[in-house]
C-alpha cells in the first residue's frame, strides 16, 4: 500500500551517505597531514571532519599547523583523493533507492562538504542526470552544521521545513538539519558513530541502503 507523502524535500549528504568514500576519504586526510609533517590524526579523528567544507575539515585534522600552510594541507588531501577516486562508487542499491523516491514525485537535493567542482564531477555521471532537483557544497554556501545550506536548498525549491528531510551519516548533517527547523534520518554505515546520533532526535538511523529504502518508502 502507498502512503501519503510527509517529505517534498529529501536532501541526502553525498560522501559516506550516498557514496562509499569514508574510508578514502580517511586516508587521504591522513596521508596529507604525514605530507605536510604534522602528527597524523587517527581514523575517529580525520573521519570525524568528513562532511564539513575542506578548510574546516583539514583545520581541525591538523590543529598545530600555520594557518599560511593550509593551503599546502588542502592541495595534498586534493593529490591523493584525485589520484584514488576512481576506487569508490554508490553503495549497493543507492540508484535503485533514488529512482523510486524521484517516480514518487519527491524533491532530491544534495547537501555536501564537497567542492562545487567535486560535487558536479560525480554528478556528471548519465546515471545522475535529472535525479537531483538542486544542490548546495561547501565552498558555496557556509559549511555543516550551519543552516544556510538546507535553508538554500529550501528556499530555492520553495519548501517548508516541515515537509523537508535531511539525510547523512554524521552528526554535523543531523544537527545541519535540526538548525534549520528540517527532520533527519541518520545511516550508521558512514563516517560517524551512530550512538552518537541520538541527541539531535533523528526519525530513524538506517544501518543499510535497503534499509533506508524501505524505511523511506513507508514513512517519507
Amino acid at each position: 500500500m502507498t502512503t501519503a507523502r510527509r517529505f517534498d524535500l529529501i536532501v541526502f549528504d553525498w560522501d559516506g551517505t550516498l557514496y562509499d568514500s569514508t574510508a578514502l576519504i580517511t586516508r587521504c586526510i591522513q596521508a596529507a597531514c604525514a605530507d605536510v609533517g604534522v602528527a597524523v590524526p587517527t581514523d575517529r579523528d580525520a573521519s570525524y571532519v568528513i562532511g564539513m567544507g575542506l578548510a574546516e575539515a583539514l583545520q581541525h585534522a591538523a590543529p598545530t599547523l600555520p594557518r599560511e600552510r593550509y593551503t599546502e594541507l588542502a592541495a595534498r588531501y586534493r593529490h591523493h583523493y584525485t589520484a584514488r577516486q576512481h576506487e569508490i562508487a554508490f553503495f549497493d542499491g543507492t540508484l535503485t533507492m533514488l529512482n523510486a523516491l524521484k517516480s514518487r514525485g519527491h524533491l532530491l537535493a544534495v547537501a555536501t562538504g564537497k567542492s562545487r567542482r567535486g560535487l558536479d564531477d560525480a554528478l556528471g555521471s548519465s546515471v545522475l542526470r535529472g535525479l537531483f532537483d538542486a544542490s548546495r557544497t561547501a565552498d558555496e554556501t557556509a559549511s555543516k552544521p550551519d543552516p544556510r545550506m538546507l535553508r538554500e536548498l529550501m528556499d530555492q525549491l520553495s519548501t517548508d521545513p516541515a515537509r523537508t528531510l535531511m539525510i547523512g551519516d554524521t552528526t554535523h548533517d543531523l544537527l545541519l538539519a535540526a538548525n534549520a527547523g528540517a527532520a533527519s534520518v541518520g545511516v550508521s554505515y558512514g563516517a560517524h558513530e551512530p550512538s552518537e546520533f541520538h541527541v539531535y532526535a533523528p526519525l530513524h538511523v538506517a544501518h543499510s541502503t535497503a534499509e533506508l529504502s524501505d524505511w523511506l518508502q513507508h514513512h517519507a
